[in-house]
């Protein structure tokens, strides 16, 4: 198992002046590589420790992302604070801050003189909407994100839209923000000067909404189709003899194929000019799925499993959170808080060669404490 001394980022020291989500994920990542990170919190704390009370009475998401930080209460409009920010920027290697944009600025912070200052520093800013532009002055958070970028349009039934379930946007805007001050590190390390990085959840949003951006473009816009996949069939939920769901996806025309002849048991629909290409099933997928549905129905879920596991079908089962939590594959890692251990999923980079330990989710003290 990796030492904290032999991890890849040992030794880089990251200064978090963030909240919430999308910050706290990037810097989590940094701190499970083995960085320092110097999560700055406000006197009453991040507004993320008072989201629920889920993990042994503390909040699940400030659980979930602080691990392996230090933590320091500052009132940064007070000059002491400030001070101490000054002091800490002297050997930080990196600062990522999710402030409203200007507010790092109004503290004194400006991105231009901490570049002059400190020319190795990278800096990455997360916002809604950009440092500039129209929007730059509204509050974002996850959902709103997701309803004024269009995602919500694409997600839910038929009849109306919905929020993807977790904080998707978030949690994609951090894991950008990681990706791009690795790629400064990398930068850095070749020619000796910081960077700043300007990432906007809105943007992270609209990069990943491309591909229905452009079909809407092309006259063909998306529909809602719930756990159906708009343009491929079949791709879908289907019920088995006994009232289970399975979810099966057949991503080509020899997939399809293979589980007409497989599974089905009628090759016919395998070369039938109604179903022999994904346009041609997508065009006609009623009918597609019908044959499937029936199949389906006719066994049950233990039967239905092992009969596409033979005819080399991609299915998963539609599990809910106590599926999960029960689940074979789930790996875990069980982190330290002030309230006692807590168990959770782990991160999904597994080093095979080099197994991580993590670090205690830090408490909220003063300094005089």
């Amino acid at each position: 198992m990796d030492s904290p001394e032999t991890l890849p980022l040992a030794g880089l020291r990251v200064l978090a002046i963030e909240q919430a989500v999308a910050a706290p994920f990037a810097t989590l990542r940094l701190a499970d590589a083995g960085a320092e990170v110097i999560k700055i919190e406000r006197p009453e704390g991040d507004f993320a420790r008072g989201y629920d009370a889920a993990a042994n009475g503390q909040s699940s998401y400030f659980v979930w992302l602080n691990r392996g930080k230090t933590s320091r209460v500052l009132d940064l409009k007070t000059a002491s604070a400030k001070a101490e920010i000054e002091k800490l920027l002297e050997s930080t290697d990196v600062l990522v801050q999710n402030l409203k944009p200007g507010a790092l600025e109004r503290l004194g912070f400006g991105i231009e003189r901490l570049q002059q200052d400190y020319p190795r520093l990278i800096t990455c800013s997360i916002s809604g909407y950009g440092e500039t532009g129209p929007m730059s002055d509204r509050k974002a958070y996850d959902l709103l994100i997701q309803a004024e970028a269009g995602l919500c349009s694409l997600t839910g039934g038929p009849d109306e839209p919905a929020r993807v379930g977790i904080s998707v946007i978030d949690i994609a805007t951090g894991a950008t923000a990681y990706s791009a001050i690795l790629e400064a590190l990398i930068g850095r390390s070749i020619s000796g000067r910081g960077s700043h990085i300007g990432i906007s959840m809105f943007d992270v949003t609209a990069e990943w909404l491309t591909v229905p951006l452009l079909n809407h473009e092309a006259g063909t816009p998306p529909r809602r189709m719930g756990l159906r996949h708009p343009s491929i069939a079949p791709y879908g939920v289907f019920e088995t003899k006994d009232g289970a769901q399975i979810l099966l996806a057949v991503q080509s025309d020899r997939e399809w194929r293979e589980l007409c002849t497989g599974f089905i048991g009628n090759p016919g629909p395998g070369t039938d000019t109604r179903f022999a290409t994904n346009v041609e099933r997508v065009r006609n997928r009623e009918a597609t799925d019908a044959i499937v549905a029936a199949a389906l129905k006719r066994l049950s879920l233990e039967k239905a499993r092992a009969g596409l596991m033979a005819a080399n079908v991609a299915f998963a089962t539609v599990n809910d959170m106590e599926g999960l939590s029960n689940h074979p594959h789930l790996r875990r890692i069980t982190v330290e808080t002030e309230n006692g251990p807590v168990s959770y999923p782990a991160p999904a980079p597994r080093f095979l060669d080099a197994p991580r330990a993590y670090g205690p989710v830090p408490g909220l003290k003063s300094l005089e404490e």
